[in-house]
């Protein structure tokens, strides 16, 4: 177990350090966990033999669960209303259209049976909605006519018609006898029924049901994504399915403590994502790849030329889409993860087929990410779809809390060049309302007639910063015999681009002028743009 731990430590920091430099480099970060993967692997530099397909699968499929809740609870339907229509339609025709096109072309030109052409179009049919989200928001791809909400629903939403397919054709080809359309029922009436019923229950429950545990919501959320599979999952419904919506619904809706789920469910399906990928890596054999190096390319080349742009094209004829906009749309059909769950599913299930499904899939979401994922921002620019007034973090619900407004409390101390006058004497910024005033136990909501006293405390609103990335905080404690204490701010040389912001001083909170004194133990909080 220690040996464990210490790989799946030492990955993870790998893997967060390596990200800095693949975002540089253009290469999407995904690809990087893979290729450690191998490089752990039997026939990489640390040579760890792992081929167990069942601890893998089960491992990838309940990651999966997650990345799929939180691709549903991270869709903003808002932004994506305008192009729903066109989003479920390119996630469920459009999958089943890329399947039969990319089974068709196996089937004639790979010379394989029909039901084993089909099952490999199947399982690569769906885009994969973690490398679709990781590349939009890491090249901040803001795109035209609502195209990022278009693509994130669609890769987001058309996993469990792929899966559909997946469980359907292994069972026709291991000789299971099953009745087709009662299975397609039951996968989409359950997975539906039990999304809407437990997305609506878990809104209701954490609106009124006051949990004591700390942070008990969230952890209410996350069982509530496991009980939204697992609950179809048993009655022959699709998971999937069920989970993506439950995760829409919830998404969508009011929940108190939103931030606190988005950040937690942004560390939990990060750290799947580069566990998923990294295992996959593992489990191949690399060795083995030039087997089926041939055709992954000639199937990847046929399904970024052909399928893809043909199944795109003939649903999107009707809604008089932009050619620039059906360009990026079928460039943009990355496979992943999905794709390879899907495989090994089927290669649990002891499918006969003359390639190594698990090798062949693997080969093609390689291939995919690698070239897809790494020119999809210059693929867009050449269809002319960038949109410099747009911005591809409003089409996620976690691109802010429920509200674009902070508070900010503003003391009135003796002096103050505000203590004295009534609200419409003094000038203060245009954005900034005072909306409460704290005067001893008197809480006042003001007008323009009401006169401020030394003493009051102003709460005021204003339109929270949220290009985060920009501003970085930093805290220095000021110790003992420290070269700071007991001088002016304006006698202390600060970097270029950095500004003291706050100083805690035992119990006080502090916001500092060029005058203010340092002391001995103060925490200072020092901004850096």
């Amino acid at each position: 177990m220690n040996q464990i731990l210490l790989l799946a430590g030492t990955v993870i920091l790998i893997c967060i350090l390596t990200s800095r430099l693949t975002e540089r480099l253009g290469v999407p970060s995904l690809l990087a966990f893979i290729a450690l993967g191998m490089c752990f692997g039997v026939d990489g530099i640390f040579k760890i033999p792992f081929d167990d397909y069942s601890v893998s699968e089960t491992i990838c499929s309940v990651s999966l669960v997650f990345i799929m809740f939180y691709g549903g609870f991270g869709t903003n339907i808002k932004e994506a209303r305008p192009v729903m229509a066109q989003a479920i339609l390119l996630s469920t025709a459009g999958v089943i259209l890329t399947a039969g096109l990319v089974g068709g072309f196996v089937y004639l030109v790979l010379k394989r049976p029909i039901l084993e052409s089909l099952l490999i179009g199947s399982v690569i049919a769906s885009t994969d909605a973690a490398s679709v989200f990781s590349i939009l928001r890491s090249k901040n791809l803001n795109l035209k006519d609502n195209t990022a909400s278009l693509l994130e629903m669609e890769s987001g939403s058309n996993d469990p018609i792929s899966y559909m397919l997946t469980v359907i054709l292994t069972s026709m080809m291991i000789g299971q006898e099953i009745s087709v359309p009662l299975m397609l029922f039951c996968q989409v009436f359950f997975g539906l029924a039990w999304g809407a019923i437990v997305g609506k229950a878990a809104v209701y429950a954490l609106n009124r049901i006051d949990v004591t545990v700390t942070q008990g919501k969230t952890i209410l959320v996350f069982s509530v994504a496991i009980l939204a599979y697992a609950l179809p999952a048993i009655m022959g419904g699709n998971g999937y399915l069920s989970v993506y919506l439950c995760g829409i619904i919830m998404g969508n809706s009011y929940i108190p403590e939103k931030r606190d789920l988005v950040r937690f469910f942004d560390v939990l399906t990060g750290v799947a994502q580069m566990m998923i990928f990294f295992l996959l890596g593992l489990l191949v054999t690399p060795s083995q790849l030039p087997e089926v190096f041939v055709p992954s390319l000639l199937i990847m080349i046929f399904m970024t030329f052909v399928g893809r742009p043909a199944a795109v094209s003939a649903l999107l004829a009707c809604f008089k889409t932009s050619l620039g906009q059906v360009g990026v749309v079928s460039w943009a059909g990355l496979r992943g993860v999905a794709s390879i769950v899907f495989s090994i599913y089927a290669v649990l299930n002891e499918v006969s087929m003359e390639y190594n499904l698990f090798n062949l899939v693997f080969c093609i979401v390689l291939l995919s990410i690698s070239t897809q994922g790494a020119l999809l921002p210059w693929i867009s620019g050449k269809f002319g779809m960038i949109d410099a007034n747009a911005d591809v973090w409003r089409t996620f619900n976690d691109y802010q809390e429920e509200s674009p407004v902070s508070f900010i409390k503003i003391p009135v101390r003796e002096g103050h060049p505000y203590a004295g006058h009534t609200f419409k004497e003094i000038v203060m910024p245009p954005d900034l309302l005072t909306v409460l005033i704290l005067r001893g136990n008197e809480t006042i909501v003001p007008n323009g007639d009401t006169r401020i006293l030394a003493g009051d405390l102003l709460v005021a609103a204003g339109k929270e910063f949220e290009d985060r990335k920009n501003l970085t905080l930093r805290e220095i404690t000021v110790g003992k015999n420290d070269k700071w204490a007991g001088k002016c701010l304006t006698e202390i040389p600060v970097p270029q681009g950095t500004l003291i912001v706050m100083i805690e001083r035992g119990s006080s909170t502090i916001i500092p002028r060029g005058d203010t004194v340092i002391q001995e133990g103060d925490l200072l909080v020092e901004a850096k743009f």
